[in-house]
């Protein structure tokens, strides 16, 4: 593959400008993401709401804004954000701003800054004369496609000019997207309609910059309005490093110049370090002076320490040795400069410490006792937040462990038919009801099994665990496709299923998983199917559906059919005989089984299938192997609507070689 191109424009022309030089008015939001696979579409979401923020209220350069720069803008940061999760694996901080040019011709442009936190840099690339590269970079550094991702290719072809610039501790990759057909408006907005207007976006990513405080607006009105909102932040999120994220951007600058939050390590003992989750400061330049203080002497508050403030020393020198003289060098660099003072809150919830909060405020002797309150009742929100991200955290570990179980370790490989699975949970935290098996049998068999458990959690769990292992059995018994399901629906129908209800109850009380009645029905539908290798190549299939979506059949030719009939849900009738049907996969020859996850997504009053929404997209997958026809199902999925898919989504592609 050819050197990934750092930038485009690397040349500063009348115009334009580099990120970190506009000469004009800015306007920021920022955010930081926890280093998860959620952070991605997070972030898609932020850069979208705050466009749409800056063209709801007028703002100048927002004038120019088009379909095309918000999506090119969504799928750089997209690029960056996986990028940072995937080789970094840290927080993400993610930074949007707006910059208008002045000059003979006045332009405005979006930049994009994704930083990590790892501490080390890659190196790569080491062609003599090979383009300077980005600021910050040095000569011949070239980023390796294998440590970045080919997704820079996309950066650099949508970006007018990209590239990446280190910091002690930190490593940021921005891009600049020029504004199309913009021109400068005669009047500027309303200044106090923006400030209304972003007040959600501030909540989330304030701007680095000082801001007047006025403490005498904490009164009876406005500590509760802030204790509310607080409370909807950071009860919404699932991870308790985003929670301890989006705390120091409430507390700075509202009610702090600066702030530290640690957290304990769950399980790991008394003894155990805190770790430090999260550092913000009021000035950009401050943040990495702090940690550096923080990390040299951590703070360590007495074990008897309740709730309540707990006056602390600066974590620096209010004026360092030497200071005071005029021919004394210059001091090492600290955070503000200035006088202050600081206060520490333990972090509780349920009776147990869970970390602490240090706040600090700069030139002043103390900390005003209204602030100090409203801080403490912030911390005890906090506290809850952090508690039920942990319990999650645990349920979501439960829930991984028992999906392990229910699922097979490794499906078989049928001869002269390539296979392609997807399988994707709704909810990290909650067992999934899909389940998917290929195994062989005796005579030269294959069997694939494709279902779906009404609802999920426990109580599906343990139907999944169930009806697998039995329609093992019985088909390495040597009934047909039809017996099978016949058996099975009878087996699911009898009193073991009182045991499964019984095993489900101890689940719960394990996971913390909320319960609906336990004699609730848990309806199965499944797609169950056996295929036999034949002489002159392809397979033959039976399958049998029941209250499955039918599996399609696609053609070299582009065609697509229904490869099976409807028949009832399993678990609902008892005297009904499941029928199968037998076809013939061709080399070159697809067939597709899915779950309701596919067909019934939904975006507003539309599903993914109306109109034979999957065969059409299916259709165009003709000539492709299997991997490459899951993965574009797969994608039309997620495409279909804005939001995630609010349902299990699993499929599975049997391919004739």
């Amino acid at each position: 593959m050819a050197p990934i191109p750092l930038q485009r424009d690397t040349v500063q022309r009348p115009g334009t400008t580099r990120a970190g030089n506009a000469r004009g008015p800015r306007l920021a939001s920022r955010t930081s993401l926890p280093g998860i696979p959620l952070a991605p579409s997070a972030a898609r979401r932020f850069v979208r709401a705050a466009l749409a923020e800056w063209t709801g209220l007028g703002v100048p350069a927002a004038v120019g804004f088009s379909d095309r720069l918000a999506d090119d803008a969504v799928t750089v940061t997209n690029e960056l954000v996986t990028n940072a999760v995937v080789h970094a694996g840290t927080t993400v901080d993610l930074v949007l701003r707006l910059e208008e040019e002045g000059g003979d011709e006045p332009s405005a442009a979006l930049v994009l800054e994704v930083t990590d936190h790892h501490p080390a840099r890659p190196v790569s690339g080491d062609e003599p004369g090979a383009d300077p590269g980005p600021a910050g970079a040095h000569p011949g550094e070239l980023p390796d496609p294998a440590e970045y991702g080919r997704g820079l290719q996309l950066v650099a072809t949508l970006a007018d000019s990209w590239g990446i610039t280190y910091r002690t501790g930190l490593k940021t990759v921005w891009a600049r997207l020029p504004v199309d057909d913009w021109s400068a408006p005669p009047a500027p907005p309303d200044g106090e309609a923006l400030r209304r207007g972003l007040r959600a976006a501030e909540i989330l990513a304030p701007a680095a910059r000082r801001t007047e405080r006025d403490d005498a607006v904490w009164d009876s009105r406005g500590a509760p309005a802030f204790l509310a909102e607080a409370s909807d932040l950071l009860a919404g999120q699932l991870d308790e490093d985003l929670v301890a994220a989006i705390a120091g951007q409430l507390l700075v600058p509202r009610l702090a110049d600066w702030c530290a939050i640690w957290l304990e390590t769950e399980g790991a003992g008394p003894a155990a370090e805190p770790r430090l989750a999260r550092v913000w400061h009021s000035e950009e330049t401050g943040t990495e002076p702090l940690r550096a203080a923080l990390e040299r002497e951590p703070l360590r508050l007495p074990a008897g320490v309740g709730p309540g403030p707990v006056p602390v020393p600066v974590p620096w020198p209010a004026h360092p040795a030497g200071e005071d003289r005029e021919d004394a060098p210059a001091p090492p660099p600290h955070p503000g400069g200035r006088d202050g003072a600081a206060l520490a809150f333990r972090i509780t919830a349920g009776g147990r410490a869970l970390g602490t909060v240090l706040v600090g405020r700069e030139g002043v002797a103390q900390v005003p006792e209204a602030v100090a309150s409203l801080i403490e009742d912030f911390v005890r929100r906090l506290g809850l937040a952090v508690g039920a991200a942990r319990a999650y955290t645990r349920q979501a570990t439960i829930s991984r462990i028992l999906q392990r179980g229910l699922l097979p370790s490794k499906v078989a490989e049928i001869p002269g038919v390539t296979s392609a699975l997807v399988y994707e949970p709704s909810d990290d935290g909650v067992v999934g009801g899909d389940f998917y098996d290929i195994f062989p049998c005796p005579g030269d068999r294959w069997c694939f099994v494709l279902g779906d458990v009404q609802g999920s959690g426990p109580e599906a769990a343990v139907v999944t665990g169930l009806a697998r292992p039995w329609l093992r059995l019985l088909s390495r018994e040597g009934f047909g496709v039809g017996e099978v399901l016949d058996r099975l629906n009878r087996l699911l129908l009898d009193d073991a299923m009182e045991a499964a209800e019984a095993a489900a109850l101890m689940v719960a009380a394990a996971g913390g998983q909320q319960l609906h009645d336990g004699t609730q029905s848990r309806f199965l539908s499944l797609l169950y199917g056996e295929v036999v290798p034949l002489p002159d190549g392809g397979v033959r299939c039976t399958v049998a559906s029941a209250g499955h979506p039918l599996p399609l059949l696609l053609r070299p030719d582009g065609s697509v059919r229904p490869a099976a009939d409807p028949q009832v849900l399993l678990e609902v009738v008892e005297d009904v005989a499941y029928e199968s049907q037998i076809f013939d996969l061709a080399p070159g020859d697809t067939l597709l089984c899915v779950t309701d996850g596919v067909t019934e997504r939904r975006s507003g009053p539309l599903m993914f299938d109306d109109g034979d929404g999957l065969a059409r997209v299916l259709a165009g997958c003709a000539g492709l192997p299997a991997e490459a026809t899951a993965e574009r199902i797969r994608r039309a999925v997620h495409e279909f609507a804005e939001l995630p898919p609010d349902d299990d989504v699993a499929l599975l592609v049997l391919h004739a070689d």
